[in-house]
């Protein structure tokens, strides 16, 4: 290989929480040859990993700089309150944030929810991650409010966790830089907009050039051919009343057609 040949490749990122299981097999079936690397990234991190060019396109979490970035939304996600397994929420179904204020609410450093203060009332400290914040739940020391596919990663059979119906939500995202989209970042945008293999897979296509219409094409636009005149310039076939009678200019004006009807 020359120094001037490059194997193409696309780098995804992705944020804890998000899997990209189901667009990876699809692209490695529909792209074979270019490889897909999966870059796992903090949430903290996921924006400058795309800014600095460490992947060409990442699964984020909103909201994100529009003036550099852009984003295609893709689900919103429930948000859930994590608690060990024999607290007193284990028995409804769903919570609300009121239901909280007495307890300590834990607020990790990188926390996805956006909120300034959580419910509830603040730990001695914040943990530095979720993951933290995740075994100081499973010692006693508090809550922990987050999106539910943080609850189901950090899974533990000593906690359990239940839907909080009026806390922010995390939405997920697909963003890319605007300036540096690729043919393959566009192509992994028709996969996750669910375009088929046949479809333009989320690449520009040019125009098609209008075809230059034919002489006779179309109804409105064939013409007619001129009906042959005779010397007397009236259309040939057709007498002043219309159309000449087939048995000749000799026949008698009020002549009988068919066979003549026997007397009785």
């Amino acid at each position: 290989m020359t120094g001037s040949e490059e194997t193409l490749s696309f780098r995804l990122a992705y944020v804890p929480g998000v899997t990209p299981t189901k667009w990876v097999r699809i692209w490695n079936e529909r792209l074979p040859g270019i490889p897909l690397e999966l870059v796992a990234t903090p949430p903290a991190e996921a924006y400058d990993v795309l800014r600095d060019g460490g992947a060409d396109a990442g699964f984020v979490r909103l909201p994100a700089d529009r003036t550099f970035f852009s984003a295609i939304p893709l689900y919103t996600e429930t948000t859930v309150v994590v608690v060990p397994k024999d607290h007193l929420f284990t028995a409804a179904d769903e919570v609300s944030t009121e239901d909280l204020a007495d307890e300590v609410v834990l607020h990790p450093l990188d926390d996805t929810l956006g909120w300034e203060r959580p419910p509830g009332q603040p730990a001695f400290e914040r943990p530095a991650t979720t993951a933290d914040a995740i075994e100081l739940v499973a010692a006693g020391i508090g809550l922990l409010v987050v999106p539910q596919s943080l609850a189901r990663l950090y899974h533990r059979k000593d906690l359990k966790y239940r839907t909080l119906t009026d806390a922010p939500q995390s939405q997920v995202a697909l963003a890319w830089p605007e300036e540096r989209t690729t043919d393959q970042v566009e192509d992994f945008i028709g996969i996750v907009r669910g375009r088929t293999v046949n479809s333009t897979r989320g690449r520009t296509q040019p125009e098609a050039k209008a075809q230059p219409q034919t002489k006779n094409a179309g109804k409105s636009g064939a013409r007619q051919k001129p009906a042959a005149t005779g010397k007397s310039g009236k259309a040939a076939g057709k007498g002043p009343k219309g159309p000449r009678s087939r048995s000749g200019a000799g026949a008698a004006k009020g002549a009988r057609r068919g066979k003549p009807r026997r007397r009785s």
